[in-house]
């Protein structure tokens, strides 16, 4: 059932989302928090943006324009809702199309900053028998692989201009080789633990185009305290949340 939600602890931004499709989860939240977001940066995109939560919080950050790229129709529709809801219309632009048929001789390095938060697995990996099509085609690589957003990200690129996305740790030579491939220089990189005493289960990473050499490991971000409770940087981000379970976060 569609519904209509607060976007974690953002009271000013509302979003709409249906259990039964793909919402969005604390990645993407970290995601938006993440990338960096220069004065000089005019058009910011988000490949993937499924019902438009990682546009709705940038619009938090910076007043110029955002467009967000989505495949499946019914997501798209709930990302325009929630643009409008939010009277975001003139800085959002929701596109419903396959990120690789976007690229066009109109925006070939037009934007000088791209988000994603890819499907983290591939088609053979863990069962996926009993989900929707809506989650399979967000949570495997059916449409999309990692290479088609680094192919995507290159050509969409301003020279300089920034990468950002979020995966899992035990992608992340796979990341980095597809990174410098496509002429992106990893400059930014953390890890996320669910506590201190466990394995990272995700990693934000980003990039600039043609950029120097040099690549810097931020301060781990920790969610948990070992007695359960939230760490102080985790209650900053947002303050109450709601994890997405399909998307296998721990």
């Amino acid at each position: 059932m569609e519904k209509i939600n607060d976007i974690l602890g953002y009271k000013n931004r509302k979003i709409f989302q249906d259990d039964e499709c793909f919402s969005f989860s604390l990645d993407s939240v970290m995601l938006a928090n993440f990338v960096t977001i220069r004065l000089r940066d005019r058009n910011i995109l988000d490949l993937g943006t499924g019902n438009g939560a990682i546009p709705l919080i940038v619009s938090l950050r910076t007043d110029k324009n955002i467009v967000g790229v989505e495949i499946q129709k019914r997501l798209s529709d709930m990302a325009e809702k929630s643009v409008k809801y939010n009277n975001l219309s003139e800085q959002i632009k929701i596109i419903n199309v396959d990120m690789k048929e976007f690229v066009n001789s109109n925006n070939i390095e037009f934007f000088d900053v791209i988000t994603c938060n890819p499907p983290y697995f591939r088609v053979n990996e863990k069962n996926y028998f009993n989900l929707s099509l809506e989650k399979l085609i967000a949570r495997h690589e059916v449409k999309v692989t990692l290479s088609d957003v680094f192919y995507v990200s290159r050509k969409l690129l301003k020279n300089n201009g920034n990468l950002a996305i979020v995966h899992r740790p035990e992608r992340l030579l796979e990341i980095f080789d597809l990174f410098r491939k496509n002429s992106i220089e990893p400059k930014r990189i953390r890890f996320v633990y669910e506590k201190a005493s466990k394995e990272s289960t995700l990693v934000l990473i980003e990039g600039q185009k043609n950029g120097r050499p040099g690549l810097k490991i931020e301060k781990p971000l920790i969610l948990y305290n070992e007695d359960g409770s939230m760490t102080g940087e985790y209650e900053k981000l947002c303050v109450e949340v709601r994890i997405d379970e399909s998307k296998e976060l721990w």
